[in-house]
């Protein structure tokens, strides 16, 4: 079963997030409902995988002007098949910010997401409202690299540490910056 893995993955999560067990129970059973969940065409909604980039030092995060929602969010996409979701962050973020080289860092442990969530999606054009399934991973920008903006965003921008409060206006996102250690309230 191709969905294993990632249902093994939810399982070790939960083991070191007990807190976030509503969250992941969520995906746990949007998972085992449909079979076709790494699929973008899954029409209640699919896996999706996204990376908080944060610089060689630490000092600063990587958000992009995303052109269809029209926020500032972290870097990521949908699955489009592939049940392995460190591996679709790490496709998305060098798509998305033209960089190549980052180090995955594991906060949770090996292979383990930073932080897992549902949130809605509007409709945009044929596509009908749907939820992400997301499973949010850290990486580390390696050092040197220029940023080149895809067709999905109108901006990428690198923004200090302390400036997070400010930027990120979801709970969510604040969430994932404050277990990246970008954020501290």
């Amino acid at each position: 079963m191709h969905r294993e893995p990632l249902l093994k993955l939810l399982e070790s999560f939960l083991c070191v997030r007990p807190s976030d067990r509503e969250r992941v129970e969520r995906v746990r059973r949007f998972v085992l409902d449909q079979p076709d969940c790494f699929e973008r065409g899954c029409v209640p909604g699919h896996i999706t995988a996204s990376a908080w980039i944060v610089s060689p030092d630490r000092e600063r995060f990587l958000l992009t002007r995303h052109r269809k929602l029209g926020r500032w969010l972290q870097l990521g996409g949908h699955a489009d098949g592939d049940p392995d979701p460190l591996r679709v962050a790490l496709r998305e973020a060098r798509e998305e910010s033209g960089m190549r080289e980052f180090e995955a860092v594991p906060p949770e442990g090996p292979g383990l997401p930073l932080d897992v969530d549902v949130h809605p999606i509007p409709a945009h054009g044929s596509e009908p409202a749907h939820l992400h399934y997301d499973l949010r991973f850290l990486l580390v920008a390696g050092p040197g690299q220029s940023l080149v903006c895809s067709a999905e965003s109108d901006e990428l921008r690198w923004f200090p540490r302390a400036r997070a409060s400010e930027v990120l206006e979801e709970a969510s996102l604040r969430r994932l910056a404050e277990r990246a250690g970008t954020l501290s309230e």
